[in-house]
């Protein structure tokens, strides 16, 4: 390959983009930093990616197109140099109760493989070890290793009488029917706390049966317990649940290891079956550090290809920071930025050259000790002849790159231009937002806020928690730190389960082509409501989803033409020329503008313009998360992660009636260092409203800016669930964390 080729841009218009001219080093580690919803994504990946996807997918047969991913031609007037692009974003895998780190990995499938050949008893082939398999899964819960069981320490409030509402299961409330087969028995008194009951009287309400029958009143013969009744209803009921049945199904339950495996998803036989001592239901619950050194040990010639294989891929997953995880996690439980680094080093198991990467922030949920781990893999991809390209925020990134390209000055309307394009060591003194965020370091907070009080959390085992007990102030700042899997996340849900929450996680914003910022906040009933009103039409006919869409293109704004044996194409409709509507809602007006012109209309636009409080309430939302550049109509789907993720905490941080507990899971992802200002703006505000804030977080300044620290580890998964550190972040020392807040 030349030394010199590029990826050659040139009049690039995709969304925000300024007609941008750029020429891209190929075989280069190349960075592209700015504020959030400057532009980076646009040019990476909805313009270098797209067409990258759609050249590629015109050199398969049609058949073979419909089956590929769609990619759409960005607005460019040149793109060449294009190499078969991989796309690493920060999607988690996800996948069903039966996917997990091991099947997602390879790794599980190398151990059916190991067992097949060696294991005492011989079982059989591989499919034997399979959960997946019926020749492998437990018959009893089919392979998923669990069962959902009542949850019976949530079914009472202790503290109240029958009457009061003791029962917390819906149904059983006084005046409805099976309070009264409750509290009407004469085996019960409705008035008395049930703190002050016996422990028998206690089961017999829960179990009924033989408990109910050994109390002096003997209740009626067709009296159940509150579980048998529950679990008869909401367990063992078939047909189709409603949403209020799944609600409080899932309220009032939890999942239990399956009693037949123990958790293990196989049948008897592959339970049974063992190498070197070792059982595979025991091999996925053992962390896959201490696994690869188990399969070092396995020195049998048969196998030796298969341990090969199987000790590469877990030495690759140690060396990314992963050595955490068991094979047997589900994947659906790992966040972002572990789902990323997975997926990397499948990507690196592969071996490819001469291919374009790009990388979508991949030191997402990485401590900073742990970066250096992914930045060595990045150097690793490039030198074996890859071209790296990476949207990133972090400048121990940027300081690796071969070159740093800054898109900018601002976001949106204001940003889409190339403002820097160089070294790292350039950029420092470019006069750029990224460079004014490099030199300025937030102070660590030299008097906390005062407490109002304390949320215990008491002998937490969950998940890697060594019985820890820890008061969370009420009325501060809160951050929950340590490296990543050292159960910053296990106690946080110990928290909301115990106490009650707003809840901001990593969970996407779930968007599809026709949501907008409009639908996605809530604006859309008021904005409705206030054409119906001034137009006297119906509020439907303001809706692209309803009667008011375009007949022709059904209110998406463009049409798909198919052009027979050539891939479809999506055209601008002829009929609404994109804007949505039909002429006759288009003919009313409100401040001048038409229903489609608000669509048009940035976030800090419409705030002069509607008179609308309900509308602007939101609006003013959106503003105070620093998006005021967003555009009303535009599709969810086209914004930047880090739009996204304040796009959440705009709808979930409102004003609540009385102090409540927001807990939120690292939301400065995808945050430019100077839109993490505004973000702590935004918690600041709620805490002097009475709120108490609570981050999971590995961004250096948002730790400087707590009230209160909660540092766990030392290290991850078993070595990790301990409190290290309590209090104001001042003090903390002898910690990654503490190393990291005080010299990063």
């Amino acid at each position: 390959m030349e030394t010199n080729a590029v990826i050659r841009l040139r009049g690039v218009r995709t969304n925000n983009l300024k007609s941008i001219d750029l020429d891209i080093p190929r075989g280069r580690l190349v960075v592209f930093a700015g504020v959030s919803g400057s532009g980076k994504s646009s040019l990476v990946f909805g313009t270098v990616a797209a067409e990258a996807g759609h050249r590629l997918n015109e050199t398969f047969p049609p058949f073979a197109r419909e089956r590929l991913p769609k990619w759409g031609r960005p607005d460019a007037d040149l793109v060449e140099g294009l190499t078969p692009v991989v796309v690493v974003g920060q999607r988690r895998l996800g996948g069903n109760a039966r996917s997990t780190v091991g099947t997602a990995t390879g790794v599980w499938a190398y151990l059916r493989l190991l067992f097949s050949r060696i294991c005492t008893p011989h079982v059989g082939e591989a499919s034997r070890f399979s959960f997946n398999d019926p020749a492998g899964m437990c018959p009893a819960c089919s392979g998923l290793g669990e069962t959902v069981v009542s949850a019976v320490d949530r079914f009472l409030d202790l503290d109240l009488s029958l009457a009061q509402g003791a029962i917390r299961v819906p149904g059983f409330g006084d005046g409805r029917h099976w309070y009264e087969r409750y509290a009407d028995i004469g085996s019960f008194t409705a008035d008395t706390p049930l703190r002050e009951w016996t422990p028998e009287e206690r089961r017999a309400l829960l179990y009924g049966g033989e408990h109910a029958a050994r109390l002096g009143t003997r209740p009626a013969r067709e009296y159940e317990g509150i579980v048998e009744r529950f679990e008869r209803i909401h367990l063992r009921s078939g047909g189709e649940a409603s949403e209020r049945k799944r609600e409080v199904t899932a309220r009032f339950t939890r999942a239990a290891p399956c009693p037949e495996c123990g958790g293990d998803r196989l049948n008897a036989a592959a339970r049974a079956a063992t190498v070197r001592g070792r059982t595979l239901g025991g091999l996925a619950r053992t962390e896959i550090a201490d696994l690869a050194a188990w399969v070092r040990e396995v020195d049998d010639p048969a196998v030796a290809p298969v341990v090969a294989g199987l000790e590469a891929r877990l030495r690759a997953l140690v060396g990314i920071g992963l050595g955490y995880l068991h094979p047997g996690r589900g994947t659906a439980s790992l966040s972002g930025g572990e789902s990323q680094r997975i997926t990397t080093v499948r990507y690196l198991a592969g071996g490819l050259v001469g291919m374009t990467y790009i990388f979508d922030e991949p030191t997402t949920g990485l401590h900073p000790r742990d970066v250096a781990s992914m930045t060595e893999l990045l150097l690793r991809l490039r030198d074996l002849g890859n071209t790296v390209l990476v949207v990133e925020h972090d400048p121990a990134v940027m300081a690796i790159a071969d070159e740093v390209v800054e898109i900018g000055p601002g976001a949106g309307a204001d940003g889409g231009r190339v403002v820097h394009q160089g070294t790292f060591g350039a950029l420092r003194s470019a006069g750029t937002a990224t460079a004014a965020a490099l030199a300025a370091r937030a102070p660590v907070r030299a008097v906390p806020r005062p407490a109002t009080g304390a949320l215990t959390v008491r002998g937490a085992r969950r998940n890697n928690l060594k019985d820890v007990t820890v008061d969370v102030p009420t009325g501060v700042l809160t951050v929950l730190t340590g490296v990543a899997g050292s159960g910053k996340s296990s106690l946080a849900a110990e928290l909301v389960e115990g106490h009650g929450a707003v809840v901001l996680d990593q969970r996407p914003v779930t968007a599809h082509r026709r949501s907008t910022p409009v639908t996605y906040t809530g604006v859309a009933a008021p904005l409705r409501a206030l054409f119906a009103e001034r137009s006297g039409l119906p509020a439907s006919r303001f809706s692209a989803n309803s009667e008011g869409a375009c007949p022709e293109c059904r209110g998406l704004g463009t049409v798909r033409v198919d052009l027979a044996f050539l891939e479809a194409e999506e055209v601008l409709c002829p009929v609404c020329e994109g804007r949505r509507f039909t002429e006759e809602v288009l003919r009313h007006r409100v401040a001048g503008l038409t229903i489609a012109d608000i669509d048009a209309l940035t976030v800090a636009e419409a705030l002069a313009l509607l008179p609308d409080e309900a509308i602007r309430t939101a609006l003013r939302r959106l503003d105070r998360v620093g998006l005021g550049h967003l555009r009303l109509g535009r599709p969810l789907t086209s914004l930047s992660g880090g739009e996204c993720q304040r796009l959440k905490i705009a709808r979930e941080l409102r004003d609540a009636a009385g102090p409540t507990l927001y807990v939120l899971d690292e939301p400065t992802t995808g945050l430019h260092p100077g839109d993490v200002a505004v973000l702590l703006g935004v918690l600041d505000r709620l805490v002097e409203r009475g709120h108490t804030v609570v981050v999971v977080e590995h961004d250096v300044d948002v730790m400087r800016h707590a009230d209160h620290l909660i540092d766990l580890g030392p290290g991850p998964g078993e070595r990790g669930g301990r409190v290290l550190y309590q209090g104001p972040p001042a003090g903390i020392v002898g910690t990654a964390t503490a190393e990291a807040l005080h010299g990063g």
